[in-house]
């Protein structure tokens, strides 16, 4: 089984891309928690609230913690974690953040058989959280990672958000739906 995929924003079939890792990475399909990380009081950092407030208006089945409304920041994910952990213990979490990268990565968005840690981008030292990550690369690494704060595309962050909660929905939608078997149904004369 593959570690990790990456998928380019850009490309139109990046949500499809995203909802199948999904299914292989959640092979045994269990019910998935959302951990969407991070904050909207900075735009390079938004874009795990963005997919969390997009994943609620869709309405799709499942927990959801993160949105722009109710953001679990990188100080609460500690907080956040353990409270997953007790209240749905049998699920698998699918953490969501913002990251940093190369500037060939900027627009990538990667989903991870693992944890991801919160926070490496900005030099902070926290849990890992997740057992599968999605994570986007909305700017390019620097030595301060002034970029992230500063000059990331609203545009970018927003069509990245886009995508992943698309592949999610979908993802939610495929192992929710039931599956018949013929072999169960009479026909009645």
């Amino acid at each position: 089984m593959e570690n990790s995929y990456s998928f380019s924003s850009f490309n139109a079939y990046a949500s499809n891309g995203i909802s199948e890792a999904l299914k292989v990475l959640n092979h045994n399909n269990r019910s998935p928690v959302i951990i969407c990380i991070g904050s909207d009081l900075v735009l390079g950092d938004s874009l795990g609230p963005l997919v969390g407030t997009l994943l609620t208006n869709y309405n799709i089945d499942a927990y959801i913690y993160g949105t722009l409304k109710s953001p679990v920041t990188a100080k609460e994910v500690n907080c956040a974690t353990k409270h997953v952990k007790s209240v749905h213990p049998n699920t698998i979490t699918i953490a969501v953040d913002a990251a940093v990268g190369n500037e060939d990565d900027v627009g990538i968005i990667r989903v991870i058989n693992g944890s991801l840690k919160p926070g490496l981008g900005v030099n902070k030292t926290l849990d890992a959280v997740g057992d599968i990550s999605i994570i986007g690369v909305v700017s390019e690494r620097s030595e301060k990672n002034y970029k992230l704060f500063n000059l990331t595309r609203l545009n970018l962050v927003y069509m990245m958000a886009e995508k992943i909660a698309l592949g999610i929905r979908d993802y939610i939608i495929s192992v929710s739906q039931p599956t018949y078997c013929l072999s169960n149904f009479r026909l009645q004369a």
